[in-house]
């Protein structure tokens, strides 16, 4: 028999109640542990668990995801080979030695996007201990997704938010059916579910000249192809270090993914410089204003009047700009890996994309275009492969 349905706090909207939530058949893939969860809630959580789920089997390492509004602002592994540099952890204001690998794992998953990950809904491939439950109290977050809590980091998670914080506790056996179903509109649409594994096959067709993917690359083409998955489309993802740097997702130009992916990768090369780590804040600025003002510094020449205004008045010693030299001469540091949800459509994509240092793409290809954009990474010296596979999601 399916389990009981669960009552939601609402739907989508406030105004949208009741709301419920049932299993298709037999039990659902997770116990409410603490809260009360919500319809945006469970979306984001189960798409968060079916990441971290895939991202552990496909690297063998623990991992982690950072889930806003149903698609990733972040995803990382925990590589012991790479621990979290002085650099990211003055970026993210972390001790990194007080930090266990799931702990790590979501660290540098939340912090490949500190703004967009304020209030998201963590998830995490490993039981939560005491160190995540110590990192996750005092972060701005709705709730989190595990395959189990240790008591110590139960006794701390279940008085955050005044005891609401949501802890889900998923069934790391538990097998979607082989068919989805979705109702919109008086509509039910069906399909298969998009159950193939992703791993070594996506780069057994190079079509650059150059073809040699190294290890990190490759580890860091899987985050990247994994987090696509489970992003609103169109998307683009960019990768470096174990983690998710940029990803542009929803929008409905294949260039607009790009630019914002980029942008966002730019932004997490840059918080490390040494000028924007050197950043003095005024007295009792917020944690999260500081991450906030970090970017805006980043991207000064986009603000407006008002925001320069305000940016500068909660910085001590206002130390310029970081010119356009800076900025180069310090991304070129940077090895970068971007994956595509989609056929890459034009070249204009490689053009914007080898700014932020991207130097191994992976893509399904068979656009009109490819013989253009394959030209482009070989101006580049970008290795590309054709993966011949989709990764659509809406």
């Amino acid at each position: 028999m399916p389990a009981e349905p669960i009552a939601l706090r609402y739907g989508l909207n406030p105004h949208q109640a009741p709301a419920s939530a049932a299993a298709v058949a037999g039990a659902l893939p997770f116990d409410v542990l603490n809260g009360r969860p919500g319809y945006i809630n469970l979306l984001d959580a189960l798409s968060a668990w079916q990441l971290v789920r895939e991202l552990d089997a496909a690297t063998g390492l623990p991992a982690a995801a950072s889930f806003k509004h149903v698609s990733p602002a972040g995803a990382a592994v925990a590589d012991p080979d790479r621990p979290i540099s002085d650099a990211l952890a003055d970026a993210y204001e972390v001790d990194a030695s007080a930090l266990s690998p799931v702990a790590t794992a979501y660290a540098r998953a939340r912090g490949g996007d500190l703004v967009s990950s304020y209030g998201d809904f963590a998830a995490v491939s490993r039981p939560v201990d005491a160190s995540l439950a110590e990192y996750l109290r005092r972060e701005v977050s709705d709730g989190i997704i595990a395959p189990g809590f240790d008591p110590d980091a139960r006794a701390i998670l279940d008085r955050k938010k005044g005891g609401r914080y949501l802890l889900l506790q998923a069934d790391p056996g538990f097998q979607p059916p082989e068919r989805e179903i979705r109702e919109l509109f008086g509509v039910r649409l069906a399909q298969p579910a998009d159950l193939r594994p992703l791993g070594d096959e996506l780069f057994a067709d190079p079509v650059t000249e150059r073809a040699e993917f190294p290890p990190d690359a490759r580890r860091d083409l899987l985050i990247a192809s994994i987090a696509l998955r489970y992003a609103q489309s169109n998307s683009v993802c960019l990768a470096a270090d174990g983690q998710v740097i940029g990803l542009g997702a929803g929008q409905q130009s294949r260039i607009h993914c790009t630019r914002i992916a980029c942008a966002k990768a730019d932004r997490w090369m840059l918080q490390q410089h040494p000028q924007v780590r050197a950043l003095k804040f005024k007295p009792g600025l917020r944690r999260a204003d500081r991450f906030t003002a970090r970017e805006q510094y980043i991207a000064h020449q986009e603000l407006s009047a008002p925001e320069r205004e305000r940016l500068r008045s909660q910085i001590e010693d206002w130390p310029g700009e970081l010119d356009a030299q800076a900025r180069a001469e310090w991304l070129a540091n940077y090895q970068v890996s971007l994956s595509h949800d989609a056929f890459i459509p034009f070249r204009d994509n490689i053009d914007r994309a080898q700014a932020s240092h991207v130097r191994y793409i992976l893509q399904p290809g068979g656009s009109q275009a490819d013989p253009d954009v394959t030209a482009a990474c070989n101006e580049y010296q970008i290795t590309m492969s054709h993966t011949h596979h989709r990764l659509f999601r809406h």
